[in-house]
């Protein structure tokens, strides 16, 4: 498969879904893509269809049997939440596997994006801006600097400052 083909499949499995702010759910996910593609197109991949195990009928058995390369699975499995996993288990659990750590990179910098945080309610707002930010503590760890700008400056540039001030 190729990248507008499985753009396709992300958008048929996530038809009628809507993120926290309202906005279609293939909005997010083709963010995370973009914010991928410096790293070529089966990360692209994972970023497109980064939830759709998660938040679809699809399941990984079918993804491989749609021809999704093995690479582009494990990414995705990898950053499926699952039942009963804490949060910073999974981040923990991500970060065994460089193309997860930068697909998760790339969800979490969109899903910190001032913008987006600004139409939600204000406790929810500052409940989900400390999860995320203790979540870039630990994946921003186990990535190179470099890559990281890479990603947070197509889909959250004001991420900047923050990794900027990580730096010795």
């Amino acid at each position: 498969m190729n990248v507008a083909e499985v753009d396709a499949l992300a958008a048929s499995a996530h038809a009628g879904q809507f993120d926290k702010i309202g906005v279609p759910y293939i909005e997010h996910v083709r963010a995370v893509a973009a914010g991928l593609v410096p790293f070529g197109d089966e990360l692209v991949m994972a970023g497109l269809l980064h939830d759709v195990i998660e938040d679809t009928d699809w399941t990984a058995v079918q993804l491989r049997e749609h021809g999704l390369p093995d690479r582009v699975v494990s990414a995705v499995e990898a950053v499926t939440n699952q039942k009963g996993v804490p949060y910073e288990e999974k981040i923990r659990r991500i970060m065994t596997s460089s193309d997860a750590t930068l697909v998760k990179i790339a969800d979490n910098a969109h899903n910190s994006r001032p913008d987006r945080a600004a139409q939600l309610p204000e406790e929810k707002r500052t409940r989900l801006a400390r999860k995320y930010r203790a979540a870039r503590d630990i994946l921003w760890q186990a990535a190179e600097d470099r890559d990281i700008e890479a990603i947070i400056n197509i889909v959250n540039p004001s991420l900047l400052d923050e990794l900027r001030e990580r730096r010795p």
